[in-house]
């Protein structure tokens, strides 16, 4: 199936230029292009933002024709599609298809002043599809004839923001072991990571899968039902089901790269000053100092590769579902989940102390 990088990702808002308006603001993003009644799209309307290497697509329906509404109506706003990279989307959809998948969008052309981009959707989890898209000419011409190019902004801006790292994705309970099957099987994608977490009376399962190209990586979580409730169930209840809780933005200096999105008003979760108190006792070095993590709210962990350094936004939906994560890696190539049990015990000791 040959698939390469996330080309790019779609959510279904219901406010495109607001949702727009919120990502340029805070965290850089430029509207390069747009697409609606204008470029004969009568039933919705499309913002294509840049940054780096990173492409986001917001589309809100102008009318119930438009699979947008149905998706806002269930879910409220969130990622609809993930789309991938091929060198052949027709080829891709029909194996795809031939493996188990649902086909939501059949090939299509679009084509103008010689540049082709060829595209396919098949489902892929809950109401969350993979757009397969196939590039020839330029390559700035996002989808030509039906999304038109905004002449870009002479400063091209600072570039806080490099690409997609991970898409981190809530399934219902029993629904973990066969979506990584059907990753494998219908996408060639293959597991790189397990995981139980248990934090207290709560328990997670994880597992990622990964593209052979390394450059698709999913995180998949189900709760496990018979312990109490947490933060993967209520993300379920919120959004209507399976979905993509967060999507992690790679970044070369998060510190520096933090600071600045705090003064735009970008609002990161708080961490216990504990966490910070132990960090000596975690660690034998570190690659940043404490105090710089301890003045962000920056977590660290490390694998067997190096470390990796996170840290999550406060949800802006109305349904507190969906949140960015902003992350460097210093040779790590695992997800931070030692901060999970961190995070809980260092709540834990400030609540016994206070």
């Amino acid at each position: 199936m040959d698939i390469g990088a996330v080309d790019h990702v779609e959510f279904y808002v219901g406010d495109a230029q607001q949702s727009a308006f919120y990502l340029c603001t805070a965290f850089g993003f430029r509207i390069c292009g747009q697409a609606g009644p204008e470029t004969g799209q009568p039933h919705h309307r499309s913002l294509l933002l840049r940054q780096g290497g990173i492409e986001v697509v917001l589309t809100s329906a102008l009318s119930p024709a438009h699979p947008a509404a149905e998706y806002v109506a269930r879910h409220g706003d969130g990622v609809a599609n993930i789309a991938f990279e091929v060198t052949d989307a027709a080829k891709a959809f029909e194996l795809a298809v031939e493996r188990g998948a649902t086909p939501v969008e059949q090939p299509a052309v679009h084509s103008k002043d010689g540049t082709e981009v060829v595209t396919a959707s098949v489902l892929g989890f809950g109401d969350v599809a993979h757009r397969f898209v196939q590039r020839s000419g330029d390559r700035e011409q996002f989808l030509p004839g039906v999304m038109d190019i905004i002449a870009p902004d002479p400063d091209e801006g600072e570039h806080l923001l490099s690409t997609v790292d991970h898409a981190a994705i809530c399934l219902p309970a029993g629904q973990l072991r066969p979506t990584v099957a059907f990753y494998e099987k219908v996408f060639g994608f293959s597991q790189i990571f397990e995981e139980f977490i248990e934090v207290g009376t709560q328990a997670m399962d994880s597992k990622v899968v990964q593209s052979p190209s390394g450059k698709v990586t999913f995180t998949l979580i189900e709760p496990v039902a018979d312990r109490e409730p947490g933060q993967i169930d209520n993300f379920l209840a919120r959004h209507g089901g399976a979905g993509v809780q967060h999507l992690a933005l790679l970044c070369d200096d998060i510190v520096g790269t933090v600071q600045t999105l705090e003064n735009r008003g970008v609002k990161f979760l708080q961490t216990p000053g504990s966490y910070y108190d132990q960090l000596q006792e975690r660690f034998a070095s570190m690659n940043l100092q404490v105090e710089d993590l301890r003045r962000t709210n920056v977590l660290i962990d490390e694998d067997h590769w190096g470390q990796v350094f996170q840290i999550f936004t406060q949800s802006q939906h109305v349904r507190k579902t969906f949140f960015w994560e902003v992350i460097d890696r210093h040779g790590a190539r695992t997800f931070g989940s030692g901060n999970i049990k961190a995070l809980y015990e260092a709540v834990a000791r400030e609540k016994a102390t206070s």
